[in-house]
């Protein structure tokens, strides 16, 4: 009797072990609809129309092929980092777009701040800050205030300005908005020495360094894809994108002992104020010269 028990238990068990395998098998091999789907990575078909204010690109050349096509799978694949950037974008064209035309630049510069910046008020480790990524001595070369109260790289009318004059000498210096942008990179005599030697006058002819190789090539690329989200696979509602609240301009000639009292009196923070004066370097403006400033406050 008890053998018979033993036998009819191991049986049991046997039966449920090769129930559960099989159960474990089946699973594997026949999983549920879901888990069908696949994230297909796709090569990214070049248009042939790109240009850089209004300079085409010559697409046909298999090296200049290669180096946007880098450009365009890079910025549609790092897809957190692309749609960071079409929402700053919207926060921060509206702002540019008209100083461009007032300053005479064309619009699709506005897409090489964002190259240099990401339109993020940090100074990077090379010493470059703002918008347009000026350098100190830049900055004051071309008329900026810049020391520890008063930093104008981080006044986006004001750097904007400066921008457009810088770029608009090397366009006239080297004869195309392309070299131009290339020069921002890589400085005005950088470029005409290399395209003297090298006997070129094209920026796709030339051989450059390799930031500078990539920089016009990114701008390029940023703007296909901001200007073509849908087609790069980015999706999002208006309501997603970023915005500036509307603000109002108030002029100061006098020193202001204490900014966060000055917010104050206009019925907002002392953060409130900072974000949209980043030049205000800190709680006080000295103003000694008594220069004007403008200064932005946010209307609620």
């Amino acid at each position: 009797m008890k053998k018979s028990l033993r036998i009819l238990s191991l049986l049991s068990i046997t039966v449920i072990t090769v129930t559960f395998i099989n159960a474990i098998d089946k699973s594997e091999s026949d999983p549920k609809p879901s888990t069908h789907k696949t994230y297909n990575i796709k090569a990214i078909k070049l248009p042939t129309n790109l240009n850089l204010a209004g300079e085409r690109v010559p697409i046909e050349i298999p090296d200049i092929r290669e180096r946007m096509d880098r450009e365009l799978l890079v910025n549609t694949y790092w897809q957190s980092n692309g749609l960071l950037l079409i929402k700053r974008a919207n926060k921060y064209f509206p702002i540019l777009e008209p100083l461009l035309e007032k300053y005479g630049l064309p619009d699709d510069f506005k897409f090489l701040a964002l190259a240099e910046s990401a339109f993020i008020d940090e100074t990077s480790s090379a010493g470059a800050a703002g918008m347009w990524h000026f350098m100190k001595a830049t900055g004051k070369e071309y008329g900026l205030e810049i020391n520890s109260n008063v930093d104008e790289r981080y006044n986006i009318e004001k750097s904007t300005m400066v921008a457009a004059e810088y770029l608009k000498k090397s366009r006239e210096r080297l004869g195309s908005w392309t070299l131009a942008a290339a020069a921002y990179n890589a400085g005005n005599y950088g470029v005409s020495k290399r395209l003297e030697t090298q006997q070129v006058d094209s920026y796709y002819d030339a051989l450059l360094p390799d930031e500078t190789e990539r920089y016009v090539f990114r701008i390029i690329a940023l703007k296909e894809v901001i200007s073509n989200p849908k087609k790069y696979g980015f999706v999002f509602d208006e309501s997603d994108l970023y915005t500036l609240p509307e603000t109002k301009t108030v002029k100061v000639d006098t020193v202001i002992t204490n900014i966060a009292l000055f917010a104050k009196k206009f019925g907002i923070t002392y953060k409130e104020l900072k974000l949209h004066n980043a030049w205000l370097r800190e709680n006080k403006l000295n103003n000694k010269s008594r220069k004007e400033y403008e200064i932005k406050i946010p209307i609620k």
